[in-house]
């Protein structure tokens, strides 16, 4: 997909006139921003853009405390509810139609470990982290708070410190 079509799916998940309202969505529009500067010809054009990527992570990173790097690779239908201090990884991948919340980190155990996946339409509560090498299913719920270090499955609910699974069922198809 392009930067407009993901764009499109991500600004589907927010409410009329989000842009305005709800500063997470600043950050979403400025990593798909830096995600389409890196195909753009010729290379003169790409570092303009490219730069001017790098002001407008850095401004927005700071504004809304979301730090997502160009690096990651994130879906299309993005929703991040009640931004802030939200972490995520320059190797962490991020399936389609997921939502984060505040406090959410998403990255290594050590520096230079592997970090996580998240399948489509992973939904991480509040100040949840994720760390290592870990792989979260598609449709799973992870707790607020919660610590997961371990592999969740798809349909799965997770909680606690470290996070254990409390309920499985199919995700919607």
């Amino acid at each position: 997909m392009n930067f407009m079509a993901n764009f499109k799916a991500d600004r589907a998940r927010y409410p009329k006139h989000a842009f305005l309202r709800e500063q997470s969505l600043w950050a979403v529009w400025v990593y798909r921003f830096g995600r389409a500067t890196q195909d753009l010809d010729p290379p003169i054009l790409r570092w303009v853009a490219d730069k001017t990527y790098w002001i407008l992570f850095r401004i927005v990173e700071t504004l809304t405390g979301c730090s997502f790097p160009k690096s990651v690779v994130i879906g299309p239908g993005l929703r991040i509810h009640h931004f802030g201090n939200i972490f995520i990884h320059r190797d962490v991948r991020i399936g389609a139609f997921c939502t984060l919340r505040q406090g959410v980190t998403i990255g290594t155990r050590i520096d230079g470990g592997p970090t996580p996946v998240l399948e489509d339409g992973v939904d991480i509560g509040a100040g949840a982290q994720v760390l290592g090498d870990v792989r979260v299913g598609n449709g799973a719920k992870i707790g607020a708070l919660s610590l997961v270090l371990e592999d969740v499955p798809s349909g799965a609910t997770a909680v606690g410190i470290p996070a254990r699974i409390i309920s499985r069922q199919e995700p919607a198809q």
